[in-house]
């Protein structure tokens, strides 16, 4: 049967990358998104230096996994006073703040994110009263969000998370420049591409893979499994950084049509209840959830098999993802975090019913 890929996302890679920035924008005004330190390390001179008086504002207190009660306050901001005219946002940072932007890039009725809260605690449809254009530009080598049209949103009153997937959600643009990742601090460097790692290994152990997201994820995979342990050693090389970051756009391209899968619906309780970091939480349980794909699906295991070469056959693949693992200091059992085995055993079940564990080779349909 034929099967399809679609990405809509205008993507420019490589070294600097930002310089295309004033191009994408033209004549347009812009707002810019980002975190705290931005301006710190320089980030939003940058934008400030192509766009001009196209800039109309910088919002930059982005915060880090964006809850409703974080978004409530950031909108009003994007959709109020001088800011409201702006036709593009821009969205400088990690996966918290791409997908911040996503959630306040379309407009309500109020022009307050209610509308839109309601929407993803499926009390009530909603339809956008326009429209912002949105350009991401990732600082880590990870997230994915910049071309997926879908954002996690935290709901720690409720203890769930949402996520927030439309087809106006889609970036217009991503520019991935690793220049911006130099800076990063060695843990979020792990943890970023731990992330990648995840997106590449379940978009091959998932219901909805197809040979060009499979294409995308084996070369993702392969590449992070031998670059991510020298970029720790070396995070000043900045050929390992663009590598990096091309492994991880490639991994944000081929779930970008499956979604992920098992490992990530069981991190997203992590997070909640045990405070994991995201690149952690989605990382730690690969190898159990490789256990559980391999010999499912001949044709899957053959694509897993290309992915995890680098860690020798198929058949020991999850003893050796587990050792890579530990070799970068990130602990693999449930039990390391404080998780006892029933909750473990709860939490596998969980996520196999979840919303993206369905996506998973090994789940009932």
């Amino acid at each position: 049967m034929p099967q399809h890929f679609h990405n809509p996302v205008h993507t420019v890679v490589g070294l600097g990358a930002l310089r295309e920035l004033p191009a994408l924008v033209g004549t347009r005004s812009a707002l810019l998104i980002t975190f705290a330190d931005a301006d710190r390390h320089g980030l939003v001179d940058l934008v400030r230096h192509g766009l001009g008086d196209r800039l109309l504002g910088v919002i930059d207190q982005v915060q880090s996994n964006p809850d409703v009660s974080d978004l409530q306050l950031l909108y009003p901001q994007v959709w109020r006073g001088e800011a409201a005219s702006a036709e593009v946002l821009i969205a400088l940072g990690g996966g918290s703040v791409i997908d911040s932007a996503k959630a306040v890039m379309l407009g309500t009725p109020s022009r307050q994110f209610i509308e839109i809260e309601r929407s993803l605690r499926g009390d009530s449809p909603f339809t956008a009263l326009g429209r912002k254009a949105l350009i991401a530009i990732p600082t880590t080598a990870g997230t994915g969000s910049e071309v997926t049209p879908w954002a996690t949103v935290w709901d720690r009153e409720r203890q769930c998370k949402h996520s927030l997937h439309r087809a106006d959600t889609w970036p217009e643009a991503a520019l991935v420049d690793p220049v911006l990742m130099r800076s990063l601090p060695a843990a979020v460097s792990l943890q970023s591409g731990l992330d990648a790692l995840s997106h590449a290994l379940e978009a091959i152990w998932n219901r909805h893979a197809n040979p060009v997201s499979d294409a995308l994820a084996v070369a993702a995979a392969r590449t992070i499994l031998q670059t991510l342990p020298a970029l720790l050693s070396r995070p000043e090389c900045m050929v390992q950084r663009e590598t990096m970051a091309v492994a991880a756009l490639q991994a944000g391209l081929a779930f970008s049509n499956t979604r992920t899968a098992l490992a990530h619906s069981m991190s997203y309780a992590m997070t909640l209840r045990h405070g994991l970091p995201h690149g952690i939480a989605c990382s730690f349980t690969l190898p159990l959830v490789a256990g559980l794909a391999i010999g499912r699906d001949a044709g899957r295991d053959s694509v897993l098999a290309e992915a995890l070469a680098p860690l020798g056959p198929l058949d020991r693949a999850p003893q050796q993802l587990k050792s890579w693992l530990q070799a970068l200091g990130v602990r693999t059992a449930f039990a390391d975090y404080g998780v006892g085995a029933a909750e473990a055993d709860s939490l596998v079940t969980e996520g196999l019913r979840g919303e993206r564990g369905r996506n998973f080779i090994g789940a009932t349909a």
